[in-house]
């Protein structure tokens, strides 16, 4: 099988969103339903979800879920875990037969917190300890690959389209607060389980639409600080990059949007000179993590979500609302086959974020 790198399809994906300010629960069955409207914009190479408040059983614990090659492999990831953590609970994720989802993996999901002893020696926070973890088991074991790791969510992909991904992990028995989910048509990659969107590092996760030519620097800048891109997808970047900006360099949401999707220069010259200010600071400190391309995403994240497209609008995203309810997809007919009745419906302006959280997180 041709490996991530090693063949080009040019073509697009699908991306779509539910959010509820309240704090009411989801079924899944709403995002599949979603997504699923958008099946021609997908070719079966790839569908996932992301979903928030999942877990409340075990919502102050991190759930790892993990694609096994084979025994061997989850054997030695074990291993690791039980040297680095205090594993609460694992077992299979539960899927069902799907004909159209074929060549799984081992699919497994841990509930788990840092040794104490552990964490104290490495010196680190405890969010920057999991990551490290995560990103040694996916850079340095082979067979397994750690696809979520963030406390009460989770991300369920695979090769597929969408709707035959929830399907296969019975999203229907899950609910939670927010959801995201993508259909995808690799652009430069062949398609394989770890590829498939979202991607996630702790609680943050990403769904794409797009091709972002400037993957390669963005790629160096990232591995300078100490990720390592091992599927050589621009939505990994993306990831990273945000994670980066948000987690380490301690950006708001809206600056880390001015600094992926920046304005022109000649856009700045005529700004206001405090903001002009701010966003030429922001320009030029991480001129290595502007994105150039066409794309939108949508950026999930404990207790909020954030939609954004390139500074062009190269890509179709819509956004509307019903009561607390907001909803995001690459096409307006992906919200009304699960919201008819809207109160409000727009395209947001390229590299302008919509952002919404939760109430209660919007009082602190």
């Amino acid at each position: 099988m041709l490996k991530e790198g090693q063949v080009r399809i040019p073509s697009g994906c699908a991306i779509s969103g539910v959010f509820a300010r309240d704090g009411q629960p989801i079924s899944g069955e709403v995002i599949r339903r979603s997504i699923a409207v958008m099946h021609e914009r997908s070719n079966g190479l790839g569908g996932g979800f992301a979903g928030y408040g999942i877990y409340p059983q075990y919502k102050n614990h991190y759930a790892l879920h993990v694609f096994y090659d084979d025994l061997a492999a989850r054997e030695e990831c074990e291993r690791f875990l039980e040297r680095h953590f205090d594993v609460i609970n694992l077992s299979k994720i539960p899927t069902r037969p799907t004909p159209k989802i074929k060549d799984a993996p081992l699919i497994w999901r841990y509930f788990v917190q840092p040794l104490p002893h552990k964490l104290a020696d490495s010196h680190l926070d405890e969010k920057e300890y999991v990551a490290r973890c995560v990103i040694r088991i996916n850079d340095q074991l082979k067979g397994c690959y750690v696809f979520s790791c963030g406390k009460n969510m989770g991300v369920f992909k695979a090769v597929g389209y969408p709707e035959d991904v929830a399907d296969f992990y019975r999203l229907e028995e899950y609910e939670g607060y927010s959801w995201t989910a993508h259909g995808r048509y690799p652009t430069n990659t062949p398609g394989w389980w770890g590829g498939a969107h979202p991607f996630a590092l702790l609680d943050l996760s990403v769904v794409h639409n797009g091709e972002i030519s400037s993957y390669d620097a963005n790629r160096r800048a990232v591995e300078m600080y100490g990720y390592r891109c091992n599927l050589l997808t621009d939505t990994e970047v993306i990831t990273y990059t945000l994670d980066y900006l948000l987690r380490h360099q301690g950006l708001t949401l809206e600056e880390a949007a001015q600094v992926v999707a920046a304005p022109f220069w000649s856009e700045l010259a005529a700004m206001p000179e405090p903001e002009q200010k701010q966003r030429r600071f922001l320009r030029q400190m991480y001129s290595d993590l502007l994105i150039t391309g066409p794309f939108s995403i949508l950026v999930g994240f404990e207790g909020g979500m954030m939609a954004l497209n390139d500074r062009l609008k190269l890509r179709s995203l819509v956004v509307a609302e019903r009561g607390d309810r907001v909803y995001f997809a690459s096409e307006e007919a992906a919200i009304r086959a699960v919201e008819p009745e809207l109160d409000r419906i727009w395209a947001p302006n390229g590299g302008e974020p919509v952002i919404v959280r939760l109430k209660e997180e919007e009082r602190k």
